[in-house]
């Protein structure tokens, strides 16, 4: 099997991919590996560092019996912008979160947004800087949130 090389904008795209299917297999640690040296802003949170991550995102969501979330984070109309001089990049796409779990309708959307994304080439390896988060509406959330938002 030969090795291809990716271009800079396809790893990049890779790694918003990773997240999504990280967090939806469960794999905390995993998603927050991704953030080793990174900052993660959603809200008025922000934090840096995979053990940090790691503990909030564990500590808001719900993991189901399956040991996922039972859901699917859908990622779309990504933009990605690369300096190769200066090895950095941003990015912004949609998301849209889908969630089938028992007593819920079979899939419902339970949440939708954005994420603008800031990225480091380094010893030619990319890898997030920062991920800003923002929520832009949410469905039924009880099956997803540990604690449930403020009415």
């Amino acid at each position: 099997m030969s090795s291809v090389s990716l271009s800079s904008a396809r790893q990049i795209e890779n790694l918003i991919a990773r997240y999504s299917h990280l967090v939806d297999e469960g794999d905390f640690a995993g998603f927050g590996a991704l953030f080793d040296e990174a900052d993660f802003v959603s809200g008025e949170v922000s934090l840096r560092g995979a053990k940090a991550i790691e503990d909030l995102i564990g500590s808001m969501l719900v993991v189901h019996d399956d040991g996922t979330l039972r859901t699917r984070h859908i990622t779309t109309n990504i933009l990605i912008e690369v300096d190769e001089d200066d090895g950095s990049a941003v990015a912004r796409s949609y998301y849209n979160i889908l969630q089938s779990v028992p007593g819920l309708l079979p899939l419902q959307m339970v949440a939708g947004g954005r994420y603008h994304d800031r990225f480091a080439r380094r010893d030619g390896t990319w890898s997030f800087t920062r991920r800003e988060v923002t929520i832009d509406f949410t469905g039924d959330t009880r099956y997803h949130l540990k604690a449930q938002p403020a009415a």
